[in-house]
């Protein structure tokens, strides 16, 4: 079976206050940082290979075994509380909901260092220039410091959306002209001057 990917519930948020905690003892803020790193770096090659994926959340793999190959690929690889983390996940049964406690760990992250990271897609990459405008902008509207994550969306026509979490906000040039046409279509072209009229009178 693969990972379970759902929204964080409140079990997966004790894990990572859990964390948190231990990371902040240990090491502070930088600790916290690079322990979460390390996870959804575990959580992007699950992704990818589907093997280390089953891997993690088979039934059929008994906890002592998964605790041993868990030690022989990360041991010296990652930091010692990351590589713990995992087994205590392992040896309580929870490493197949990994996705979630990590999200609920970002999300708290993100809390306690007024940190936010979003999601930003356009038509075509932005440059460095343009990268620095849009985390400004965000810092300024959102009262907190922005990561910003850009992809490239091939079906846009232009303009941008932004992820925040689970919500998607959508200033596509696309979205605004489906937008127009729905209001054509239930509106009608006459109607719709008649409200343009009325806004330049």
């Amino acid at each position: 079976m693969p990972l379970i990917d759902t929204q964080p519930g409140a079990l997966a948020k004790i894990y990572a206050r859990s964390l948190i905690e231990l990371a902040m003892e240990q090491g502070g803020r930088d600790k916290v940082e690079a322990v979460l790193g390390e996870l959804q770096d575990v959580i992007e090659l699950a992704a990818s290979n589907p093997k280390f994926n089953e891997f993690l959340a088979s039934r059929v793999v008994t906890s002592r075994d998964r605790a041993e190959s868990l030690r022989t690929m990360f041991e010296g690889a990652v930091d010692k509380l990351t590589l713990n983390f995992l087994l205590v996940l392992n040896r309580k049964g929870r490493l197949g909901y990994i996705i979630p406690i990590v999200a609920a760990l970002d999300g708290a992250v993100q809390a306690a260092f007024g940190r936010v990271e979003v999601d930003v897609f356009t038509a075509s990459p932005l440059d460095s220039a343009g990268l620095a405008s849009v985390r400004e902008r965000l810092a300024g509207s959102l009262k907190r410091d922005v990561v910003v994550h850009p992809y490239v969306d091939g079906s846009m026509i232009g303009g941008v959306k932004f992820r925040i979490g689970d919500q998607l906000v959508d200033a596509s040039v696309a979205t605004r002209l489906r937008k127009l046409r729905d209001r054509l279509g239930t509106e009608g072209a006459s109607a719709l001057r008649e409200r343009l009229d009325r806004m330049f009178e």
